[in-house]
């Protein structure tokens, strides 16, 4: 509990500073993300494995998404913008972090490799990493995210598709 604590701790750490350095260099994004909602199209083909808002080990609340996948499907950006994280992180092992602009960001944990780097500008639906299980997933899952102005959302009111169940 304590080290899944520490972890959270440090991813939201992570997106304070993201944060602060986006707005230094903000986007150029033509259509602003608040109007997609209900537009976007799912990062990976997959089944829902832990759903925003439920509760995880230790009382804590998942804050996004957790998706089985084939090890190695393409992880695909939900809109575009820039690349300003991707890296290992602890507790999401390999992670990419996509700033869409207006305080709009999405994260993709858990991946095998990563195929963007920090910087990269991408469009929807474009290639940014592959499923894994790193950062210590039994099986290989995409663990995903929104966030505006670093506050978690959730995210399937964002997808034109419900998520496949469980």
């Amino acid at each position: 509990l304590e080290r899944l604590r520490k972890e959270q701790a440090a991813l939201e750490r992570l997106l304070r500073e993201l944060r602060r350095a986006v707005e230094r260099f903000p986007s150029d994004s033509r259509d602003p993300f608040a109007k997609l909602r209900g537009k976007l199209t799912w990062p990976v083909a997959g089944r829902v494995a832990a759903r925003y808002g439920e509760t995880r080990a230790g009382g804590l609340k998942w804050e996004g998404m957790l998706l089985t996948a084939e090890r190695g499907a393409a992880v695909r950006s939900i809109y575009h913008g820039r690349v300003i994280y991707a890296d290992w992180l602890a507790g999401l092992g390999l992670l990419v972090i996509v700033d869409h602009g207006g305080g709009y960001m999405s994260l993709y944990g858990h991946n095998d490799a990563l195929f963007r780097k920090v910087g990269e500008r991408v469009t929807a639906g474009d290639s940014i990493a592959a499923v894994g299980d790193s950062g210590g997933r039994p099986r290989p899952e995409l663990y995903f995210e929104i966030r505006r102005n670093a506050k978690p959302l959730d995210p399937r009111p964002w997808f034109q598709k419900p998520a496949p169940d469980r």
